[in-house]
């Protein structure tokens, strides 16, 4: 017995279900710079779960672990389309926001 792997062409596949919310966040349209800080704040530049820590003096480290999120992608195209947005037609300093 075979495993089916998730594919366009296999009508054996499994649905999206992020599909709304993947399309929702890529159509999101920035036109204003309050919704831009916003977004900017809310969604952060580098992983916040990846981290060291020291137990026992031995030192273990937590990879990130947000590329397990499934809109991970279109969240930081997000942020991106809202670092443009202030920095293109804006003209604000962006600096505060880059890791």
């Amino acid at each position: 017995m075979t495993a089916t792997h998730p594919s366009p062409h296999n009508p054996r596949s499994f649905p999206d279900l992020f599909a709304p919310l993947r399309y929702g966040i890529n159509h999101t349209k920035i036109r204003s710079y309050k919704t831009a800080h916003l977004i900017c704040k809310l969604i952060p530049c580098s992983c916040p779960f990846e981290r060291d820590i020291s137990l026992l003096g031995r030192t273990f480290h937590i990879p990130p672990l947000c590329k397990l999120n499934p809109l991970y992608n279109e969240l930081i195209m997000l942020r991106l389309r809202a670092l443009s947005y202030l920095t293109d037609i804006c003209e604000e300093d962006v600096t505060s926001y880059l890791c």
